[in-house]
């Protein structure tokens, strides 16, 4: 009973251990995500569905969502994205790789994904499509409070 007692005890002290944050993000043949800003708690299990409503094929206008930690300077790491073809245009080296904190596959028209991550440390998290010079445009901030 005792161990009973310390776990609904440790559940009722955490609460947001056990939350989760359900985000939904489109990309589309406009090379257009449907929303420049994701907000989530430090702490909580994030969700995040990204679908690729287009039509176009992968190789033609393919689409991923990376999520960066803060203060990743974007136009360099995706310019090292570029180069990287044979990996779904995610670079290889350490420090990009270490830079970033959850990533999508590479969809094509019609294709959706689902990846599960949770942010730590409260802060503005940089998301992108890494698909050759979409990040100009395809890119947006989770806000992480």
């Amino acid at each position: 009973m005792k161990k009973l007692s310390l776990i609904f005890a440790a559940l009722i002290a955490a609460p947001s251990a056990f939350a989760e944050t359900k985000l939904e993000l489109t990309g589309n043949d406009q090379m257009q995500f449907n929303a420049k800003t994701l907000e989530a708690k430090a702490g909580e299990s994030v969700t995040l569905s990204f679908k690729h409503i287009g039509t176009l094929p992968v190789v033609a206008m393919g689409h991923n969502v990376v999520i960066l930690k803060p203060g990743t300077s974007v136009p360099a790491f995706a310019a090292k994205c570029a180069s990287a073809k044979d990996n779904g245009y995610l670079p290889t080296d350490e420090e990009s790789k270490a830079a970033v904190v959850a990533h999508t596959k590479l969809l094509g028209g019609g294709q959706s994904d689902e990846i599960k991550f949770t942010p730590t440390e409260p802060g503005a998290y940089p998301y992108i499509c890494t698909f050759p010079g979409h990040f100009a445009i395809m890119q947006g901030v989770l806000t992480v409070k």
